[in-house]
């Protein structure tokens, strides 16, 4: 699959502005992209807990209508973050939506950072769908810090992770680290899409977004400028990775500690 991820910046709460961006970033796609990836909250932009009612878009919007309509335009694939408002209630969200305008897969942050608590309800559900012969899952943030959010993901038969953030400084190597170690620890690709620029004078997005292979390599990156990012992922990758060992496989998750004593247990957590 043919994958770009588009770095951008974003402005919070700013609809209209960040909607002429994504669709302009969908215009200027390379014909050959089959996938187009954008931040987290990219359509929205961050609220607060005063502004999300009114900043926050339903997933059938016209907003969400426009950006569907540019995919089916330009036979692309559009994966985009925003604040969803469902009937009163908010989500941190990501959306896939296919080449022909149809909505592929839609998950909701579980993970709030600290600043989401009193604005976002959290999801409840890891999913994943296929798209274009591999099978995808979705991820945004914070989420990517916790190793069960990826390895939950890959157990549903994941091949490739894809990764919104709007990462600042100055945690732009815990998720850079973190992604790495997703993508390692589960075989499967991974791409990390970062937003860029400045918010409120105060925050600095870092960029820094990647695609890693599933040995934990990266095949691309990019640094803070704005850009445009390409890359290829292959099944053949998945399978060179799992040829002779398989982590989904081997893992002992589920040992029986009944035998363990408290003692032991003890001991064991204060070490």
């Amino acid at each position: 699959m043919q994958l770009e991820l588009a770095q951008i910046p974003v402005q919070d709460g700013s609809v209209d502005v960040n909607l002429d961006r994504i669709l302009k970033a969908i215009a200027d796609s390379k014909p050959d992209t089959e996938l187009l990836l954008f931040p987290e909250a990219a359509l929205t932009g961050f609220p607060t807990p005063k502004t999300v009612k009114d900043v926050a878009e339903a997933l059938d919007g016209s907003a969400m209508s426009r950006v569907r309509d540019a995919a089916r335009a330009k036979s692309v694939g559009v994966a985009m973050g925003l604040a969803e408002n469902d009937g009163g209630r908010f989500f941190n969200t990501t959306v896939l939506i296919d080449s022909s305008g149809e909505t592929k897969l839609t998950y909701r942050k579980t993970h709030m950072w600290p600043a989401e608590v009193d604005m976002f309800e959290p999801g409840n559900r890891f999913d994943i769908c296929e798209y274009n012969g591999m099978k995808v899952g979705i991820l945004i943030c914070y989420d990517i810090e916790f190793p069960e959010t990826g390895r939950s993901v890959a157990s549903l038969g994941a091949d490739l992770l894809l990764v919104t953030a709007a990462n600042m400084d100055p945690y732009g190597p815990v998720h850079r680290r973190a992604v790495v170690a997703r993508a390692m620890e589960n075989q499967v690709f991974a791409a990390y899409v970062n937003r860029t620029g400045r918010a409120n004078s105060q925050l600095n997005f870092v960029g820094e977004s990647a695609v890693i292979n599933p040995f934990g390599d990266v095949i691309c990156e990019t640094g803070l400028a704005p850009t445009l990012l390409s890359a290829s992922v292959d099944l053949a990758g998945i399978e060179d990775a799992r040829r002779n060992y398989s982590y989904l496989k081997d893992a002992r998750i589920s040992l029986d500690l009944s035998d363990v004593s408290e003692d032991q247990m003890s001991r064991t957590i204060r070490n």
